[in-house]
């Protein structure tokens, strides 16, 4: 996708050379601590925790799923607050609030056996989840717009690397603990990383209206490259931004996306419900058919595979459309999340768990820099909408399923990711991949009246 700005004019903007740190891999650093604290314990440490809890807790099985739907009812009200009230991504107090606020949850969840607490607790966790997330994603694409695009990319890093450090801290802890120390450790856990990035810069205002119609418009693009919660914060600032010049063009130069669009809202939205399913039960189910470490040890192995999975999405964009791209992660993912129901064992398992986690942020990453790329109006926005609200169902619609254990569920799960993967399919169809990009800090050059078209088509 082509960038609104030039990497020239981006260092020629004032509010983008001012927000430069000296060294980008020390911010990289922090923001990677933030969503490893944010995302990787506070919203995926529950998955390993789990299978403890229904066995010491006594949770049952649609508990389990509605203390998980808590959590991400939190998370897209958390979202949501960064879409209403932007400023907020630039409040370091407000980070910093979020994530002793996300640890103190973490710790008080073996205080009670009280469900409706727990309830409370995990969408309490949600919404600072989603608040660390915003604020850290941010930061990186306001500080490190001067440097190459795997920077951010490797911050993204970060949510693998928390899920990798709980589950193996949850697995290590098993065999002479119960579910209570392993969320007393999480809460540990997250108070190190918590600690590692409480310097972490926010987002830096700009200072002039040319700073601040560039600075929008790229934070926006590059975000729906890098993460979806991104581009949902920015995206009302991306309409205003390119508004002005886009009213002086011809709306029959382009294409019309709505199908391309449907397509892809579809996709993702099922992806919402398919990925969380596995993402919330893939333990528990592994440990179900096969005791002892395994789930857990599958479960860091996801991680492990998320780690370097947003960089090396973004390398093969370079040799294949994201349409393709799109299409074979869903397929990919499918058959991990369904390896485990279906054949059973460690090397399904573990499979499973590389396939899984190597695909599940990469979904994320090709389908909102395919939707900026379409143009569509608040694109990013519909599409972070129908992939929370997906979240959100998706252990709702395999509760009636689990009284006969998690394998239906994965099973469903697979199905669901099958058809987005359909649906993918459908998007591919006439795809334009190549689109007029309207820039947002020049006019639109037309062509001469003497000029050919094949001359005004080789300016594009």
């Amino acid at each position: 996708m082509d960038f609104v700005m030039s990497v020239r004019a981006l260092r020629a903007s004032p509010a983008g050379s001012a927000g430069a740190p000296h060294s980008p891999w020390r911010h990289v650093a922090q923001a990677a601590a933030a969503l490893a604290a944010g995302m990787g314990v506070g919203r995926f440490v529950y998955t390993p925790i789990l299978p403890l809890m229904h066995a010491g807790a006594g949770l049952s099985a649609a508990d389990g799923a509605n203390l998980a739907t808590a959590n991400y009812i939190g998370y897209l009200l958390g979202a949501l607050v960064g879409i209403l009230a932007p400023a907020v991504v630039r409040s370091r107090a407000l980070l910093r609030t979020s994530l002793v606020v996300l640890t103190g949850t973490l710790a008080a969840m073996p205080a009670t056996h009280d469900t409706a607490v727990w309830f409370a607790l995990r969408l309490l966790a949600g919404v600072a989840s989603a608040l660390i997330f915003v604020i850290a994603v941010s930061s990186l694409l306001s500080h490190l717009r001067e440097y190459p695009a795997h920077l951010p990319g490797w911050a993204f890093g970060g949510v693998g690397a928390g899920i990798a450090l709980s589950g193996l801290l949850v697995l290590l802890l098993r065999p002479v603990a119960d579910w209570r120390t392993a969320w007393w450790a999480s809460a540990a856990l997250a108070a190190v990383l918590s600690a590692a990035s409480w310097k972490l810069r926010p987002e830096t205002p700009p200072t002039t209206p040319q700073a601040i119609q560039a600075a929008e418009a790229t934070q926006v693009t590059q975000a729906a490259e890098a993460t979806q919660a991104a581009e949902a914060i920015q995206a009302d600032q991306a309409a205003r931004a390119t508004t002005v010049t886009a009213a002086a063009v011809d709306d029959s130069r382009g294409p019309r996306t709505h199908r391309w669009f449907t397509a892809l809202f579809a996709s993702y939205t099922l992806e919402g419900i398919g990925y969380i399913i596995a993402g919330t039960f893939l333990v528990a189910a592994i440990e179900q058919s096969s005791p002892g470490p395994l789930g857990g040890g599958a479960w860091v192995l996801v991680g492990l595979a998320a780690v370097p999975s947003s960089a090396l999405w973004a390398r093969l964009g370079r040799r294949w459309s994201r349409p393709d791209l799109l299409l074979a992660a869903l397929v990919v993912q499918a058959v991990g999340i369904a390896l485990p129901a279906l054949i059973g064992g460690a090397p399904a398992a573990l499979v499973s768990a590389v396939l899984f986690g190597a695909t599940f942020i990469g979904v994320s990453t090709l389908a909102l820099a395919t939707g900026a790329h379409l143009e569509f109006p608040r694109s990013v926005a519909l599409l972070t909408a129908g992939y929370s609200v997906g979240q959100i169902l998706g252990p709702l619609v395999v509760a009636p399923l689990l009284h006969h254990g998690y394998q239906q569920a994965l099973i469903l799960a697979a199905s669901v990711v099958l058809v987005a993967a359909v649906a993918a399919a459908v998007l591919r169809i006439g795809f334009p991949h190549h689109m007029v990009v309207v820039r947002a800090t020049a006019p639109v050059r037309q062509p001469a009246p003497t000029e050919s078209a094949a001359d005004a088509g080789s300016r594009r």
